[in-house]
């Protein structure tokens, strides 16, 4: 018998994962499902969320709350444990005879804590792609107490930057993806069987979790190191260079840059909507768009009294409507540099996008989001939500993966040779 679909969603914002999922085998079900938005005494996206999935256990609370409270929350068992989470400080520090202790806040603590309530077999999260670099004063550390997290729960991890454009999607969004499963499945059985008759970077190229929905033709970096410390000693001086690409295997970690096969995406005039409505429309009053998306050269002190010059490009006023959009923030159609702006091809004015324009650039049914939340709320969702398309594809990969799986994972441990 093959293992069950079943999925906990956390972070579930307006439901990203579980409408690739659902895309990608209408098998997946979503057992539990949490989402809280701090400091908003209405919570919209929950709302959003529990329309389109009334029937999916879903928790509008802080997640702290469930972790500190197991038998007040009960969680169906779950095999795959989905979420994007917030890209924070992670670091730890000492406890005494507690040991240690993540920053307070800092919600990776809190999948850490599921994960150690209930070792799914697969993990799948999604974050800005800066966490592998920050922080700014010791690169790569927050991204390797992570991974020594999933090593010490016992799971190997693989991650991959994905820009969504470069694989045919109608937006320039990029984001980490991080797989993680648990040495004791099958895949990770099979994995070891692949990557013992191959070199990493044929592994990661040819065979690895991204390999086949996400294909690359050039690895033109490559670094490799043991990650042998425990999380203490990461946090307070490990220091390395994770590049777009890379796996994890024990303590064993090699990391590759490459270049994506890119396919010809969409554009953003394949999104547009037609007969606009006239609060869109941004007048005739110009001067601070153009001010605001204008290259600039701004002398500027600092509070330590040094004078420096603060410099930024110029973005395209109006947004090219033959290519991809921009990345879209959480203030899309505000009065801000971010904020796309098009001419319209049936009135040749400006104008800025609408909140279903936005749904389409991520990949979500017309109007997902116009469930009650007020119109700029909606503006807000997209800007945090993901690309579903991608989610899909890599749903079809798990379709496989989980195919090949069984209710018992206790294999033994197999030798891993990765030289």
């Amino acid at each position: 018998m093959t293992m069950e679909k079943s999925v906990c969603e956390l972070f579930a914002g307006v439901g990203g994962f579980h409408v690739g999922l659902k895309r990608a085998n209408t098998e997946w079900e979503v057992v539990f499902a949490n989402q809280w938005e701090p400091s908003r005494r209405s919570q919209h996206a929950y709302e959003c969320y529990i329309n389109h999935f009334p029937n999916v256990n879903t928790q509008n609370i802080n997640i702290e709350e469930i972790n500190d409270n197991p038998q007040q929350y009960e969680i169906p068992r779950y095999n795959l444990l989905v979420g994007g989470f917030p890209c924070q400080d992670y670091s730890v520090a000492a406890t005494g005879a507690r040991g240690i202790e993540g920053k307070k806040g800092v919600l990776w603590w809190e999948i850490k804590k599921m994960l150690q309530r209930n070792r799914s077999p697969f993990v799948l999260l999604e974050n800005v792609d800066r966490l592998l670099k920050s922080p700014a004063k010791q690169r790569g550390r927050d991204f390797a107490i992570i991974l020594a997290s999933f090593r010490d729960l016992g799971y190997s991890v693989e991650w991959r930057v994905i820009n969504a454009a470069d694989y045919g999607f109608p937006q320039k969004r990029t984001r980490v993806f991080i797989f993680a499963y648990l040495n004791t499945t099958n895949y990770y059985r099979r994995q070891i069987e692949v990557i013992n008759n191959l070199s990493i970077s044929d592994y990661i190229k040819d065979r690895g979790f991204f390999a086949e929905q996400f294909p690359v033709e050039d690895i033109v970096l490559t670094n490799e190191c043991e990650l042998n410390q425990d999380i203490l000693t990461i946090s307070n001086e490990f220091k390395f260079e994770f590049l777009n690409s890379g796996v994890m295997l024990n303590n064993r970690i090699m990391t590759q840059k490459y270049t994506p096969i890119l396919e010809t995406p969409m554009t953003l005039r394949e999104v547009l909507e037609t007969n606009v409505p006239e609060e869109y429309y941004l007048g005739e009053e110009l001067g601070d768009w153009e001010y605001m998306k204008g290259a600039k050269a701004i002398p500027r002190k600092s509070r330590t009294g040094h004078e420096y010059t603060f410099r930024e490009g110029a973005i395209s006023f109006p947004d090219n409507l033959d290519r991809p959009a921009r990345t879209m923030l959480t203030s899309e159609s505000t009065k801000n540099r971010s904020t796309h702006v098009i001419r319209d091809p049936e009135t040749n004015r400006l104008r800025v996008l609408t909140q279903v324009e936005c749904e389409r650039l991520n990949g979500f049914e017309d109007n997902w989001t116009n469930t009650g939340m007020p119109p700029k709320f909606r503006y807000f969702c997209m800007g945090n939500a993901l690309v579903v398309g991608l989610i899909e594809r890599m749903g079809m990969t798990l379709n496989n993966i989980f195919d090949h799986e069984t209710g018992d994972n206790s294999i033994s441990e197999v030798a891993i040779d990765m030289e």
